[in-house]
Parts: C-alpha cells; sequence; structure tokens
C-alpha cells in the first residue's frame, strides 16, 4: 500500500511555458509556503511528469506538476463507534450534519464521545487513512453542518476561503422576542468577560466582530423569532453575544440569556442554544466547484418552532 495520497497535478500550458516548478505549484495548485515546505522534503513530494524535482527546476508546455501528500492519521484520537449524520463525502472532503451535544474534537479533560472519535472510527472500518482537520468549528451544543479537511492541502484551500470570507455561513436561530428591524448587522467587538472570563462581551477594547441577521418570522405576541444569521468574523460565541447585545438573545442559552420573565419557561423546551449551522458553501479544493450544504432544523429546533408558532408561553 501507498504511504502517499493520490498526486494533485496540473497541466502546464504555453503561458506557463519556462517557470520554475516552485510558481506553478504557488499560483495554479495555491500550495501555501508552509505547505511546500514540508512535501519538497518527502520523496515523491513535488514531482514533474512523475519524478522528483527540486522546485527550482523549469517547466515547459504540456508538463504535469504533481504533489503527493503522505498519508496521515490522528493517532492522539481514539476510534469509537460514535453514529453521525454523512451529508457529502469524496476523496478530499466529509460534510458532516452535526448533532448538538457534540464536542467536535477531543479537549483537556474530554477525550472520548467526540464528532472527531466517531469519524476516525468510520475512517479505521473503511481501511483509510486520515488525520481529522475539521473547518469551521462548532460550539458543543450548536447543530449543524461541519467540513471535516482529508488532507493539508484540502484544509489549507477551505481555511483561506474562511479568512477571505468567500465561504457561505449561514445559521438559523430561534430568539427570544422580535428584532425592531427586519434586518441588519451588529458592528460590536467582542472579548472576554473580565468578571466571568468564560463568556464574552461586546466592548469598545474587543476584537472587531460583524454579524448580519435577517428576520424570518416573528411568532404570536412577539415571544420569539426565527432569525437567519451569516458572520462577518468567527469570534467565539459571536451570534450568542451578538444577539444578546441587541436584546434578543438566543432561546435556550443558559450562558447569556437575559430576564424574560414567562418565558424563561422555553428554555426547558430545548435545554440547549437554539442555534443551527444550515448552509455551507464553499468552493471545492480539487474541482473548483462550488459547493452549497443545507440542513434542516433538528428534531429539537423544529418542536420548539412549532410551539412558538402555537403561541404558547409556558
Amino acid at each position: 500500500m501507498s504511504s502517499y495520497y493520490d498526486p494533485i497535478s496540473y497541466l502546464v500550458t504555453e503561458d506557463e511555458n519556462g517557470w520554475q516548478v516552485k510558481k506553478v505549484l504557488q499560483r495554479k495548485l495555491g500550495v501555501s509556503r508552509k505547505l511546500m515546505s514540508r512535501i519538497k522534503l518527502t520523496e515523491r513530494g513535488v514531482l514533474l511528469n512523475g519524478t522528483r524535482v527540486y522546485i527550482s527546476a523549469l517547466v515547459k508546455t504540456g508538463d504535469w506538476v504533481s504533489i503527493s501528500l503522505e498519508k496521515e492519521s490522528s493517532e492522539d484520537i481514539l476510534p469509537q463507534p460514535i453514529p453521525f449524520d454523512i451529508v457529502y463525502e469524496d476523496d478530499a472532503l466529509l460534510i458532516v450534519n452535526k448533532a448538538s451535544g457534540i464536542i467536535v474534537h477531543p479537549t483537556h479533560g474530554h477525550y472520548t464521545d467526540t464528532l472527531a472519535n466517531g469519524v476516525v472510527y468510520y475512517w479505521q472500518e473503511q481501511g483509510k487513512q486520515y488525520r481529522f482537520r475539521p473547518v469551521p468549528r462548532l460550539d458543543q451544543e450548536t447543530s449543524g453542518l461541519i467540513a471535516i479537511a482529508k488532507n493539508a492541502y484540502i484544509h489549507q484551500h477551505i481555511s483561506e476561503q474562511l479568512i477571505a470570507g468567500t465561504v457561505t455561513k449561514k445559521y438559523t436561530a430561534l430568539v427570544y422576542g422580535c428584532p425592531e428591524h427586519p434586518e441588519g448587522t451588529i458592528d460590536g467587538p467582542i472579548d472576554r468577560d473580565p468578571e466571568q472570563p468564560h463568556r464574552r462581551i461586546v466592548t469598545p477594547e474587543g476584537y472587531p466582530a460583524l454579524t448580519s441577521y435577517k428576520v424570518i418570522h416573528c411568532y404570536p405576541g412577539e415571544i420569539g423569532a426565527q432569525v437567519e444569521l451569516r458572520l462577518g468574523t468567527g469570534r467565539t460565541h459571536q451570534i450568542r453575544v451578538h444577539m444578546t447585545s441587541i436584546g434578543h438573545p438566543l432561546i435556550g442559552d443558559k450562558m447569556y440569556t437575559l430576564e424574560h420573565g414567562e418565558t424563561d419557561s422555553m428554555e426547558e423546551w430545548i435545554g440547549r442554544q437554539a442555534l443551527h449551522a444550515s448552509e455551507l458553501g464553499f468552493r471545492h479544493p480539487l474541482t473548483g466547484e462550488e459547493l452549497l450544504f443545507k440542513a434542516p432544523l433538528p428534531a429539537d429546533m423544529e418542536l420548539l418552532r412549532q410551539r412558538l408558532e402555537g403561541g404558547t408561553k409556558g
């Protein structure tokens, strides 16, 4: 069995005739400086027409420039038969609709029962060897779509799209009350709460944070609303903090819920923050195809939505 994944290749055109391999890798395959430093040291990392070359070698029209990545595995993650919902999979990507209550990656003191444990087990059962690379991550209680890259090249390219703001990330939330404006943008810097460091707050001294929202539906008596959200930045707890800052925290979010009198009983209906990553879209790093994945509301949020629609207050 080969110790490398299938090569990623580019056919040199007339316009690139005479370029160095390094230039082809950077401009046509989009290989980062960090990744290039790594692959050029391996036996089959950088190939020209199937032969290992220095990245200073010159190419001519019709040449094939290829990179090969050594196979990796997450040896520090214990495989566990944990079920998860696969939305899409190919040799480069795994798209999962994560259930609420599941931590994405093992953390200190929580080494098992995570999505990573389940995915590593799934790959092991298939006889596949990959390292677990989620992008972007989701909070434990947040449900919805998450991409898992199967090698460093794929992870690099999706991460770059995230930084460039070209990744579609749409969230659906059920919040207390109905926002005054049907849509808007919350521009509020976020940082740790000095009194409770595990919480975040909007503060002028914080890091820039931008969230756009659109009210999809206000429920009878304005006891709640369904809101669609898009992130302009990716701060910790950003949606939760920003919606709280405008007086409409997420239903079920015990960390950020404001006092809402009788509506506090709604927390018991769902038992977690009513937030779902409902859409995820990006350009496939290998094919260039624009991908868009959608995940319907999970059962607990759908039940909450129905109760809100009925005007139930508790």
